[in-house]
């Protein structure tokens, strides 16, 4: 996998990538926190600049990314970032969580990246998952196959390339949880956070 094509775009990923970056990685980093304590490591796969670690405080945060002008693009962040190929890599230590947004179509062979990242993360990986893209209920079958125990799909209504006001994102945050209306509007657009734990 190369990341050169990311180079030009890796000095100002997050603010160039979402029209609301602290909107956007806040409300990710809120899928992720519950469950983590003081301390714990998160695993970042496919970091980009590292944007997401200040939404992210008491927890220690590791980014890895393919590209090197991200990673040198993290540290100046003053993000703890390698280098590394997320099929490969494998943390010094287990890894509290392991996350991996907007870059699960990289693995080579998914079950199998599953499974990799399962031997080195001891609560949950979190990943974002198109619907219309990837079929839901394989993706649960290879996640259940590596060792993952509880899944949950949330939806994730906030868009990626457009503002909204703070009453528009309120109204999303209820739509992600209408159920059926929720399912329906992940037929046309938006993704799926997918919160899969594992073993305890």
């Amino acid at each position: 996998m190369s990341g050169d094509k990311y180079t030009p775009a890796a000095a100002g990923w997050s603010q160039e990538a979402y029209a609301d970056a602290a909107t956007y990685l806040r409300r990710r980093a809120e899928l992720i926190a519950p469950g983590l304590q003081t301390g714990d490591v998160v695993l970042d796969l496919a970091c980009g600049d590292g944007g997401l670690a200040r939404f992210l405080p008491g927890l220690e945060y590791l980014g890895i990314d393919v590209t090197e002008a991200m990673v040198a693009a993290a540290r100046r962040n003053g993000v703890q970032a390698e280098v590394a190929d997320l099929n490969d890599y494998v943390p010094p230590q287990p890894v509290a969580a392991t996350t991996v947004f907007r870059a699960i179509y990289y693995a080579r062979d998914r079950a199998a990246f599953f499974r990799h990242v399962a031997s080195y993360t001891r609560r949950k990986l979190v990943f974002d998952l198109n619907p219309r893209q990837y079929a839901v209920d394989d993706v649960a079958r290879e996640l259940r196959a590596a060792g993952f125990e509880a899944i949950t799909l949330r939806p994730f209504f906030v868009p990626q390339r457009v503002s909204l006001p703070e009453p528009a994102l309120a109204a999303a945050r209820v739509l992600e949880r209408s159920g059926p209306l929720a399912r329906a509007i992940l037929r046309a657009r938006f993704t799926y956070i997918v919160v899969a734990s594992a073993p305890s």
